[in-house]
């Protein structure tokens, strides 16, 4: 039975007044359905499952809907702050397929490319977490499978062992539309950035394999390494940013001394420019694979020389790191921050690089994000016995194998200058 192709208005009446949706996350939010959805105004009780949407859409506003987020970007603050009804479920990104599960949505959603001459539809830009979901929905005669395809979206290729594509003998109905892709506006950084990201790149070698995580100093990091001696990279990230691209482009990344897929940058993403999603279209070079690989801590140490390079909000004396809130209010997610962390952790040649500015502004008020205690509202990431190196734009302190008072008189030299004395006063309490 191959798929049926109807119009998004006539895809969206598909769905029940009372009903769950799984969506496609990041790149793979299918955007034309979504604006479909957003038309019909006769919800009763839809629930959606998904997370890192990219866009606004209408139908979350409804009061009838319900939105179950396992991470925050722009779009889901945007719900947050006007009222919806937003709920954060905290999950890795690589425990996504089970978390769909939990819901068992009658409909998934996703976005894919034009299917091909033999009947398949690229995953595209995002493999991500939901693939055998989507299967068993597209399979099963009582779930409903809706795929968007559009011609603007690349064709990319799976890593060797792994499915990037789906038949469309296995999808119910296929939506044309003429979305593009969203393109990520990169972060111009500031001298601070600047500053770490130049402390950062100095523990990236020649034959490293890299991680970058979103954000203007993970992509600057990348950025100083095309200019930089140095070369044979290797790429193993969940997520493939412009730093990364520029990085390749450059003639800089060969994958060549990796044992395990040597040739290959290993992604599971991809978000950016255009530019970069034309590089990734049918690129032999580049594998995508589920993020239940990819983020695997045990498949991540394999790599040579591993350096991840991710941010925080805050860092204590301890070395726990948080970030995905601030205060009592969720600001991202978890992700993919501790998996990396936890599989550079696994050999003495892997580094786990946590960058952050040293201080940040609260209504016009200075405040310094290395801090010497938690808040009752505070919610560790990355608990203190996985951190690596912190990196601030007065330098680094790496935690390894450091006691308790030598971590906090490490971090106290990267906290800004104005906060130094009160970081030591709190130290004095700890290790006793």
């Amino acid at each position: 039975m191959t798929a049926s192709e109807l119009s998004a208005e006539e895809a969206v009446g598909l769905v029940r007044p009372v009903d769950a949706i799984g969506l496609g996350l990041v790149t793979a939010t299918p955007a034309g359905l979504l604006k479909q959805l957003s038309l019909r105004r006769d919800w009763e009780n839809l629930t959606f499952s998904g997370g890192l949407l990219l866009g606004v859409y209408d139908v979350f506003m409804h009061p009838n809907v319900h939105y179950r987020s396992s991470f925050y970007g722009a779009g889901e603050r945007h719900y947050q702050a006007n009222g919806a009804d937003i709920q954060f479920v905290p999950s890795f990104f690589r425990h996504y397929g089970l978390l769909i599960q939990h819901l068992a949505p009658r409909v998934m959603m996703m976005q894919g490319s034009m299917p091909d001459a033999n009947g398949r539809v690229s995953l595209s830009l995002y493999n991500g977490a939901h693939f055998d979901e989507f299967l068993a929905a597209g399979r099963d005669p009582d779930r409903l499978l809706i795929v968007e395809c559009s011609p603007h979206f690349p064709r990319t290729l799976a890593l060797e062992g792994f499915v990037n594509d789906i038949s469309v003998e296995d999808i119910d109905v296929i939506v044309y539309t003429d979305e593009h892709p969203t393109v990520l506006t990169n972060e111009v950084g500031t001298p601070e950035d600047m500053a770490i990201a130049d402390f950062a790149a100095t523990f990236v070698k020649d034959g490293t394999t890299l991680q970058t995580g979103i954000g203007a100093v993970p992509n600057m990091v990348a950025n100083a390494l095309v200019e930089r001696d140095g070369g044979d990279y290797g790429v193993h990230s969940e997520m493939f940013t412009d730093g990364l691209y520029a990085l390749c482009t450059s003639g800089k990344v060969t994958n060549a001394r990796k044992d395990v897929h040597r040739g290959k940058s290993v992604i599971t993403f991809g978000l950016g420019s255009s530019q970069m999603y034309e590089f990734l279209n049918e690129n032999p070079t580049i594998g995508f694979a589920p993020v239940s690989y990819v983020n695997d801590p045990s498949v991540i140490a394999t790599n040579p020389r591993m350096v991840s390079i991710n941010s925080a909000l805050e860092v204590d004396l301890h070395g726990q790191i948080i970030a995905d809130t601030i205060g009592p209010r969720q600001y991202t997610g978890v992700g993919g921050h501790m998996d990396f962390v936890e599989g550079t952790s696994l050999s003495l040649e892997h580094t786990s690089l946590i960058c952050l500015q040293s201080t940040c502004r609260v209504n016009d008020e200075l405040k310094s994000r290395i801090i010497g205690g938690m808040t009752p509202y505070s919610v560790v990431t990355t608990p203190r016995h996985l951190a690596g190196v912190i990196v601030t734009e007065y330098g680094f302190a790496d935690l390894r194998g450091l006691t308790i008072r030598e971590r906090a008189k490490a971090m106290i030299s990267i906290a800004h200058p104005q906060f130094r004395d009160e970081l030591t006063a709190a130290a004095e309490l700890l290790g006793r």
